[in-house]
Order: C-alpha cells, then sequence, then structure tokens
C-alpha cells in the first residue's frame, strides 16, 4: 500500500458527490499535507512554528472542501488523532506521535485563527 493509500484508507465509507479523479486528488492533497507534518515533527519543530502553523492552515482549508468546521468542531476533529480511532492508528502509522503533533497544531491555530 503506498503512503498516499494508507493515508485514504477510510474516505471509502462516506458518501459523497465527488468523482473517482477528485476523490484520487483529494487523498493526495491529504498525503502531501500529513507528508508535511511528518517532516516537520522529525525536525523538531514545535506545533507552533510557523512553518507547522501554515501546514495547519492547508489542512483547515482542506477539511473545509467537505464541511464548515468552527473553532470547537475543528478543535473536536483533532481530538480524533489522539484518541482511539482510526484517524489515530492511521497517523501513528506514518509517523509514531503524528496524531499528537497534529493535535497540538490545531489547538493553536485554531486558537489564533478561528
Amino acid at each position: 500500500m503506498t503512503f498516499e493509500n494508507s493515508l485514504g484508507i477510510f474516505s471509502g465509507q462516506y458518501q459523497n458527490k465527488y468523482t473517482q479523479s477528485e476523490t484520487n486528488q483529494f487523498t493526495v492533497e491529504f498525503g502531501e499535507i500529513t507528508k508535511g507534518f511528518a517532516e516537520a515533527m522529525s525536525e523538531g519543530l514545535n506545533p507552533a512554528d510557523d512553518k507547522v502553523q501554515e501546514l495547519v492552515r492547508k489542512h483547515y482549508e482542506f477539511v473545509s472542501k467537505f464541511w464548515a468546521p468552527t473553532k470547537e468542531t475543528y478543535k473536536s476533529l483533532a481530538m480524533s488523532y489522539i484518541l482511539p480511532s482510526p484517524y489515530k492508528d492511521s497517523y501513528d502509522a506514518v509517523a509514531p506521535g503524528l496524531g499528537k503533533y497534529h493535535y497540538d497544531a490545531i489547538q493553536i491555530w485554531a486558537e489564533q485563527n478561528l
């Protein structure tokens, strides 16, 4: 399974109006964002670092294609990255601790931007 495919394994659970091509593009886009978080974490960047916060902005814009998250709902989404869930498992499969790292970055960004 490729990196991008491993991040899109849950996308088939949801009904949507998107073509297979669009769904594939979403998977690639999400994979690139996630890869950016993994690289930032491996570089030892603090979740508050501007580079990481820019990744959160991209992530927020990405999820905003599918729903309109408020500060509270966006921060709640991040909870699924640290509590037992398929999302946590997917992030931790990319890099151990990545779900928590992403969660921390989202909490900071949401407080400052939403």
